[in-house]
């Protein structure tokens, strides 16, 4: 009896690989955005092996390099933005014919700058130009569409791009940017603190009161050519569905494989 369960683990095991060698489609999840991403075990890896297609870095200048990481205290030499994100997500991209993914959709790198933009913007721009045959571009009022968009986030404005010919990155709004509407090509998405518009933490239900006001939001990016995002909010299948529901565009996760399988699940 044993011997012959032994048998019958080997054959699972043995079917499965098969099933994985002979390419079975990864779901692609384009409706989530990995948060903090760089705090999971493999940045940027366990994010691309659970199919997702938006990823984010902090950075902060130190010693001239933009290093990765959510504290100053918690930098390490070696985790710069180009080791682990940059320089692997061009690999990829030679690797599947000018996609992250094989005929996949652009990819977002989403970039959160941790100190004043005076000190860090100019160190990233230059870097990001290092990679311009990857990353769109901005210029003329026309995006050159490639295989990454990066947008920066954190301590940014508007003017620190100001008179730029040509742009390497978009920039992170907030839900006060629908009021006065700026390009969406210098702003392509927005991201709002959820509990600072919102009561609901999760559980149950959607009040009514807040499920019309994020309607409200995210019809006015959607009517703007933005996508919309919030932060600093619940994680869990209730609040992912919810956020499904109301068409939030990327769900703010720090749980990898629970909103891809919520997604395969849905698929």
């Amino acid at each position: 009896m044993k011997i012959q369960l032994q048998r019958l683990c080997f054959v699972i095991v043995v079917l499965l690989a098969n099933r994985l060698f002979a390419g079975e489609q990864l779901l692609l999840i384009t409706k989530a955005h990995a948060h903090n991403d760089y705090m999971h075990t493999h940045p940027l890896f366990d994010a691309l092996d659970n199919g997702f297609c938006s990823v984010e870095a902090d950075i902060y200048l130190t010693n001239g390099q933009l290093l990765v990481a959510h504290e100053l205290s918690k930098v390490k030499p070696g985790r710069t933005l180009q080791a682990l994100y940059l320089d692997p997500l061009r690999e990829k991209i030679k690797e599947n014919g000018g996609h992250v993914y094989s005929n996949g959709p652009q990819f977002t790198l989403l970039i959160e700058l941790k100190q004043d933009w005076r000190l860090e913007y100019p160190a990233l721009r230059s870097v990001l130009k290092n990679y311009s045959d990857v990353l769109s571009s901005f210029s003329d009022g026309t995006e050159h569409t490639n295989a990454i968009i990066a947008i920066i986030t954190g301590h940014e404005e508007q003017a620190m791009v100001a008179g730029e010919k040509i742009r390497y990155a978009g920039l992170d709004g907030q839900v006060r940017d629908l009021d006065t509407n700026p390009s969406p090509l210098l702003v392509p998405w927005i991201s709002g603190n959820w509990k600072a518009y919102f009561r609901w933490n999760g559980a149950g239900a959607m009040p009514e009161a807040d499920l019309r006001k994020l309607q409200k939001i995210v019809a006015r990016a959607h009517q703007q050519g933005r996508r919309a995002r919030f932060w600093n909010a619940p994680d869990n299948p209730n609040f992912w569905q919810a956020m499904h529901v109301a068409g939030v565009d990327l769900i703010n996760t720090d749980n990898l494989p629970g909103v891809a399988n919520f997604f395969r699940q849905g698929d």
